[in-house]
């Protein structure tokens, strides 16, 4: 996986992640909330960056939100060629922390992890990782009213809706629900 690796281009978003020779994914821990900031300077130094995000619904004061969150707060992926790369300079950027090392060198994310998130991205470069839900499986409420209830599949459809059984207040409920808003348990 060292050679050029054409990965997925996600057309509308002009994303475009593809590894140069010599090219693998590392970690950067960014500061707290910093991690767009982290991005823009790692870009502007010509470093490629994946900050892998999703849909989430959250609760405060009463009221359900959903926003766009990081799928790892705190860390994004940098592509780097670590012998031809200035991977130094990624310690010192704007945003972030420091690059995850073993020794005396960054630690690269073992092939194909980086890989599959991006095949997860939808048209808008959103991970979406109810692609491989199949019936009778165990899942989880990413976002909605019922948030963070488990639960068990029922029926999918062409359309992307989701029939399951969520486990709420010690019985079980049938719910019509988006196939995004899951995630396998």
């Amino acid at each position: 996986m060292h050679s050029t690796t054409a990965l997925r281009t996600a057309a509308d978003t002009d994303l475009d992640y593809r590894l140069g020779n010599g090219q693998r994914w590392y970690v950067a821990q960014t500061i707290a909330n910093r991690e767009f900031i982290a991005k823009l300077n790692l870009e502007a130094q010509g470093f490629t960056t994946f900050w892998p995000q999703i849909f989430k619904t959250v609760r405060h004061a009463r009221k359900l939100r959903t926003i766009k969150t990081a799928v790892f707060p705190g860390y994004q992926f940098v592509a780097l060629d670590v012998r031809r790369d200035r991977w130094r300079s990624v310690n010192g950027t704007r945003g972030v922390a420091r690059l995850i090392m073993v020794e005396d060198a960054p630690s690269p994310v073992p092939c194909g992890v980086v890989e599959s998130l991006i095949d997860s991205l939808d048209e808008r470069g959103i991970c979406r990782f109810d692609r491989d839900l199949i019936e009778g499986q165990a899942i989880r409420v990413t976002s909605g009213p019922f948030a963070e209830t488990v639960g068990r599949l029922v029926s999918l459809d062409a359309r992307g809706r989701v029939r399951a059984l969520l486990d709420i207040m010690g019985g079980q409920v049938l719910a019509t629900l988006e196939g995004s808003a899951l995630t396998a348990a």
